[in-house]
């Protein structure tokens, strides 16, 4: 790679639409939000069509959302609505009666469409039939479906080895799906099963298989309203995760302690209007957090650590009155060495490093030292710095410390970002799958899967770059969009034969492509699906551990939309000559494919059954009973030595956010009416005190540097914006400053990107 990379319209174009300032909002939801939810749904779908979508929106005989993760609960749910607002612009952007055919395509060709911006691109429809990109071909061309799959299987066949293919996977993908998307790679012959995990919460699934044994939360829904404190690190539920809030503020009136930690004051933590009560009709608020912690950028461990310095020390002088002594000594390991370093630490280095006060700190530990019920929920805030996985484990050490894991309203609470990318992971999506699951498939199917380990998301895309790869299929997601380096990514793709994206709208990802390139159009989680004459339905798991039933109930916008499970079916047809997996059973009837999931992944015993009982079911979680899945069956303490970032006079540290109007890289406005920013998504929020050094006053425009590795990556026409940001640090929206993040910058062991920890400078255009 060139030491300088020059930007290309095609991967990110540099817009400007035209800022529009407001306040920052003082409380999220309420009456605005259902309006905006409304006018987004009936708009794109319909009112009829919108309607029917909402009504059945993650009910227990409805479709499970395609937005977040966040939990339903297990009675009753809302007959007015049981989604958010930004649940709403997903149905909307799903349930939309636009629709691409060939005649659009035939029409603009991949150029003009790359010209536009994510948010154009997202918002022109479903995409109709399968498009066919030929060689040097200027338009997508329709193409059969027959065709198609014959096409992918003369690549996948005529490569050397399995390895030179990559199998990507979004988080929208169903269990089944998922389960027979990863039996087809492993009968093919590779384990290159990255997905968006290893972008987002990889740092939590390597951090507490470590020190608990399990790499998913151990909480419930039912154990917030239990909760004594409930701690938000690295987190915006009133964007990322709305329904959240509403768990917060039941909490919150059983008296419950909130305290937020996070670079900036989001207002979803700060006030919450439920938009389904009286005063949240009246727009009176619940203000949610009690304590307001605002740390530096990757300022999070020095706090954690501060904070057990101060604990340990109430637990000298009240020995066992702190620290719950009974639950140490039952169920962890390396307790005594874990303190002595605690208590070696310097309580003015943590603060600074920090950013936080001491007086703060005490003012939490003074909070949880009489506290043992206690729940930490964290989310891209944490997990994507390079010491992502030390900082999650020091959650668990003060977790630990409390006996906070395994009792009702305590535990460890990683918020998954897409709504069913945790339950691909239990199917076996994974470059590194276990030697369990490997004996499983192996004894179930009769064929033997491949042993080594595949490639990771950061490692399939250097992979690519250096031609090792020839053929990228993705199931769902825009991986351009999705992943670090821009440049960098976009050229790894561009070495491949071919590039396959299985999608139900437009994206980037079908514009910067192989020398071939195949779109799929597939059904989605609205849609009804229907299979030798009877409506199918799928099945996802919540970033709370319950697996349940979604069934779509709109008519497809197209004909020739083709379920997921069954693209992967027709897929393996084309590609095997002879297989020892029965791909017709599955084609006949989804029941089928559930039935072989229970065979091979502990957990789901009499699958058929249960997924039919209304609201679903939990999978088993050691952690919850107070069982640790490590090899000595204990709770690991462990220790971490904080390493501040150091700047130059010049750089800042930036980290990447979302939008109110965005869910992970679909844009569904140029709205951010929280932070009170409108029509406009190329801004840098920046602390006023680096504008002022940098001669630089709201509203310039500059341009955005990162020289990590000694190559220049620039984002350039970006409006600066003052904002209560803690000084050097700044925040920049994804994936518009994606160009910035180096590949080469991964947090250590997850290999996860460093989105939230990237060091830039700025230079102010004339």
């Amino acid at each position: 790679m060139d030491d300088k990379q020059q930007t290309n319209g095609a991967e990110n174009p540099e817009k400007l639409t035209g800022l529009k300032k407001g306040r920052i909002k003082k409380n999220a939801a309420g009456i605005p939000a259902v309006v905006n939810s409304l006018q987004q749904v009936f708009s794109e779908a319909g009112v009829i069509r919108g309607s029917k979508a909402l009504l059945k929106l993650n009910q227990k005989d409805g479709f499970d959302c395609p937005s977040c993760a966040w939990p339903d609960p297990d009675d009753e749910r809302s007959g007015l609505g049981e989604y958010c607002e930004n649940g709403a612009k997903a149905v909307a952007e799903e349930a939309t009666a636009k629709k691409l055919e060939a005649d659009f395509f035939a029409v603009h060709s991949v150029d003009s469409l790359a010209a536009l911006s994510d948010f154009e691109i997202g918002r022109k429809g479903r995409i109709a039939q399968p498009m066919y990109l030929p060689k040097g071909a200027t338009h997508y061309q329709p193409i059969t479906w027959e065709a198609a799959f014959n096409k992918i299987a003369t690549h996948l066949n005529a490569l050397s080895s399995p390895d030179e293919a990559i199998f990507y996977t979004s988080g929208r993908t169903s269990n089944e799906a998922a389960f027979l998307y990863q039996l087809f790679v492993r009968a093919y012959g590779t384990n290159n099963l990255p997905d968006c995990s290893n972008m987002c919460h990889e740092s939590s699934g390597t951090a507490l298989n470590e020190t608990l044994g399990i790499g998913k939360g151990s909480v419930t829904l039912d154990d917030f309203y239990k909760a004594e404190v409930v701690i938000v690190m690295g987190q915006n539920p009133g964007t990322n995760h709305p329904r959240m809030l509403s768990a917060l503020q039941k909490a919150k009136a059983n008296g419950c302690t909130i305290i937020s930690v996070n670079p900036l004051p989001e207002t979803g933590l700060m006030g919450f209007s439920h938009p389904q009560t009286m005063k949240g009709l009246l727009q009176i608020n619940t203000a949610l957090t009690d304590i307001f912690l605002q740390v530096k950028i990757n300022g999070d461990l020095a706090l954690l650590q501060a904070i057990e310095y101060f604990l340990l020390q109430e637990e000298k002088n009240q020995p066992g009155k702190v620290f719950d002594q009974h639950f140490i000594y039952e169920h962890t390991q390396d307790y005594i060495s874990f303190i002595e370093h605690i208590d070696k630490l310097n309580l003015e280095q943590l603060s600074s490093a920090s950013g936080i006060s001491i007086e703060q700190i005490q003012e939490v530990a003074a909070v949880l030292k009489d506290k043992n019920k206690i729940i930490v929920c964290w989310a891209m805030g944490l997990t994507q710095h390079k010491n992502a996985v030390v900082t999650i484990q020091e959650i668990v050490n003060l977790l630990l410390l409390k006996g906070s894991i395994g009792k009702p309203g305590a535990g460890t609470c990683p918020v998954r970002g897409h709504s069913n990318v945790q339950g691909d992971r239990t199917m076996g999506i994974f470059e590194r799958p276990s030697k369990a699951f490997l004996d499983s498939i192996e004894r179930n199917f009769h064929f033997k899967p491949p042993q080594a380990h595949g490639y990771d998301t950061v490692e399939a895309i250097n992979a690519m770059h250096q031609k090792k790869v020839s053929v990228f299929f993705a199931m769902g997601g825009n991986f351009l969009s999705a992943t670090p380096d821009t440049l960098y990514t976009a050229a790894a793709l561009r070495n491949c034969k071919l590039t396959v994206q299985v999608s139900t709208k437009l994206n980037r990802s079908h514009l910067v492509h192989g020398e071939e390139a195949l779109i799929l159009p597939c059904l989605g989680r609205s849609d009804k699906d229907r299979l030798n004459g009877e409506d199918q339905f799928v099945s996802c798991e919540n970033s709370m551990g319950v697996v349940q039933a979604s069934k779509g109930m709109l008519v497809p916008v197209s004909r020739q939309l083709m379920s997921e499970p069954a693209i992967v079916c027709y897929l393996a047809k084309a590609t095997f000559s002879s297989s020892k997996v029965n791909w017709d059973k599955y084609l006949q009837h989804y029941d089928h494919i559930r039935n072989d999931i229970e065979k091979t992944i502990p957990g789901f015993d009499q699958y058929n059954e249960r997924i039919r009982i209304p609201g679903g079911f939990y999978l088993p979680n050691a952690n919850r009973q107070g069982k640790f899945s490590t090899a000595s069956e204990k709770a690991h303490f462990t220790i971490s030595t904080v390493e501040e970032i150091k700047l130059a006079a010049d750089e800042l540290l930036m980290m990447t956010i979302r939008s109110h109007d965005q869910f992970n890289t679909t844009i569904y406005g140029l709205d951010d009416r929280y932070r009170g920013i409108y029509n406009e998504r190329r801004v840098v929020l920046m602390n006023q005190a680096d504008m002022n050094e940098r001669n630089i006053n709201d509203g310039d425009i500059v341009d955005i540097y990162n020289h990590t590795g000694g190559i220049e990556r620039v984002a350039h026409t970006f409006i600066v914006v003052a904002y209560p940001i803690p000084a050097k640090c700044a925040a920049t929206y994804f994936p518009e400053t994606n160009v910035l993040v180096p590949v080469s910058s991964v947090a250590d062991k997850s290999n996860t990107p460093v989105s939230k920890g990237v060091i830039i400078t700025l230079k102010k255009q004339s």
